[in-house]
Formats: C-alpha cells, sequence, structure tokens
C-alpha cells in the first residue's frame, strides 16, 4: 500500500508499505529460507541465511512450509501455494515449462528450448533455470543436461540429486 501525505512545507512524502516475512524449514537436505510479499511466495533457496525472520505467522509462509513438510514426506506432487518469481518474458516462458515437467522425471535444457520455440536457446534456458528463485516449487531441479548429466544447480548438485531421487522413489 502507498499513501502520500502532504507536510508543513508542501512537499509529498510516500510511505510505502509492503506486507511482506521470512520465515525458514529445516528440510532433509538443509535449511531453507522462504520469503513472501503481498502472500505471495517470492523466494524459496537452500542456505544458511543469518537475517532474522519476521511476520513468520503469515499465512501463505505457514501453508508453504506445510507443503514442504509434504512434499519432503512424498505426501503431494504438486504446490497450490501462491507465488511470484520475477523476470524477463523469457524467463516467465521457461518456468512455465518447468511446471510442466512431472513429478518424478526429468526432462534438458535442449528439450525446454524445442518446447518454447528456440530450438538454439539451450545456454538461455539454462540461465532462465538459474534465475529461478522459487526452487522446489518451480521445479529447476527437473532439468538435466541432454547427455544425462545432471550439470548446475544453483542449491548445489548433490541437493538436485536428492530431490531427483526422492521424486522417483515416491512417483
Amino acid at each position: 500500500m502507498m499513501r502520500k501525505k502532504k507536510n508543513k512545507n508542501n512537499t509529498i512524502n510516500i510511505d510505502i508499505n509492503i506486507d511482506g516475512g521470512l520465515t525458514y524449514f529445516e528440510s532433509p537436505i538443509g535449511n531453507i529460507a522462504i520469503s513472501c510479499v503481498d502472500n505471495y511466495i517470492t523466494s524459496l533457496k537452500f542456505g544458511d541465511i543469518t537475517q532474522e525472520a519476521f511476520n513468520e505467522d503469515m499465512e501463505v509462509l505457514i501453508e508453504c512450509k506445510n507443503e514442504l513438510k509434504n512434499y519432503f514426506l512424498g505426501n503431494i506432487k504438486s504446490f497450490s501455494v501462491p507465488y511470484k518469481n520475477n523476470g524477463t518474458d523469457f524467463f516467465k516462458k521457461v518456468w512455465q515449462n518447468l511446471k510442466d515437467i512431472p513429478y518424478g522425471t526429468t526432462t534438458s535444457y535442449k528439450e525446454i528450448a524445442k518446447k518454447i520455440e528456440n530450438p538454439n536457446g539451450t545456454r538461455a534456458v539454462g540461465l532462465a533455470n538459474s534465475r529461478n528463485n522459487i526452487w522446489i516449487i518451480v521445479p529447476c531441479h527437473r532439468v538435466i543436461a541432454h547427455n544425462g548429466n545432471l550439470s548446475g544447480y544453483s542449491g548445489e548438485v548433490w541437493r538436485k540429486e536428492w530431490l531427483i531421487n526422492h521424486e522417483k522413489k515416491y512417483k
């Protein structure tokens, strides 16, 4: 919400009030930082982040933690928590294709490039994948190299392997 106020000097001050929060979820493969703004998850990443949690009681954060818990227990295969992943139109197109990769399966950067009608865009797909801020929910871990190698993962390749194997186990 944005509010404009005139002060005694007849100038305008703008107050911006963003409803956001940050919490953590301890997963079998490490701590996950979850942030939200205006009731949308905006980031879900592994790592030891030193920022103190705030507004942890926001409904969207509680819902996300519950869905993550059920994902790691093998009880759910997709997520319904609302999220916003900011990026270019191209990145958003790639991220939508990530959501279409079936649980427990993988595809290649090259295959995604073909699906979005950019057959020479393998590296660009890799870049879009690396800019995904909503790990697991937007399953960038399901994308591997055309030769079958796991290749890069911002959350570390061993986690990518764990997530792929976890999903295959509960497929």
